[in-house]
C-alpha cells in the first residue's frame, strides 16, 4: 500500500486573512502553535514580519526527548492569501543533511468565499487551511518502518494530522482572543 504525502486541515478563525497571514508568516512565532515545532530562526537578516520568497530560516523541533533544526526556504508569501515553506536540511545542531523532507502550506481565504464556494453560508472570519506534504523520496516501505519508530507506532500521515489540528486550535485560541505577536 502506497503512503499518503498529503494531509490538510482547516479551522475558520474570527480574524480578518491579514491578521492569520501575518501571524503564520512569522515564523519567529511558531512554536506558540505547533505542539512539535519550538519556533524559527531567519538567516539572512530579514524582519520576521516581512519574510519574502526565498527567505531562508531554521526551524527547530522536538518530539519527545529528540530535537533537531531543519533548514528551510520560504517558497510562498502573498500576504492575506498564502504562506509557505519547504524543509529540504536537517541536522542535530545545525541543518547540515540535503534531503527532501517536507512541505508545508498555508492558505488564507475569507470564510464566506469559502462557504459560497461550497454551498455554504458564512459571515467573517478566515478559514486557515494548513497542508503537509511528504517529500521525501524514499520507497514506501521504507518510510513506513521509519515513521512508526520515530512516531512511536504511527505514519507521518497519521501523525501530522494530529499535529495540524493542534496547531489550528491553537491558532484559532490565541487569535481569537487577540493575542498576535
Amino acid at each position: 500500500m502506497s503512503r499518503r504525502r498529503t494531509v490538510s486541515g482547516s479551522v475558520v478563525i474570527d480574524v480578518d486573512p491579514q491578521v492569520a497571514y501575518a501571524a503564520v508568516s512569522d515564523v519567529t512565532q511558531m512554536g506558540r502553535w505547533s505542539p512539535e515545532n519550538l519556533g524559527g530562526t531567519i538567516r539572512d537578516g530579514s524582519d520576521p514580519g516581512q519574510v519574502a520568497v526565498g527567505t531562508p530560516f531554521v526551524g527547530a523541533n522536538r518530539r519527545g526527548r529528540a530535537e533537531w533544526v531543519t533548514g528551510c526556504v520560504v517558497t510562498a508569501a502573498d500576504p492575506g492569501r498564502r504562506f509557505a515553506f519547504r524543509v529540504h536540511r536537517i541536522g542535530l545542531r545545525t541543518p547540515t543533511v540535503r534531503a527532501g523532507i517536507a512541505t508545508w502550506d498555508y492558505r488564507f481565504e475569507p470564510a464566506e468565499d469559502a462557504a459560497r464556494r461550497d454551498g455554504g453560508t458564512a459571515t467573517g472570519g478566515t478559514l486557515v487551511t494548513e497542508t503537509w506534504t511528504d517529500d521525501r523520496p524514499w520507497p514506501d516501505f521504507v518510510a513506513t518502518v521509519f515513521d512508526k519508530v520515530v512516531t512511536g507506532g504511527r505514519t507521518f500521515e497519521q501523525f501530522q494530522r494530529t499535529n495540524i489540528r493542534r496547531t489550528l486550535d491553537r491558532l484559532k485560541s490565541e487569535l481569537e482572543a487577540g493575542r498576535t505577536s
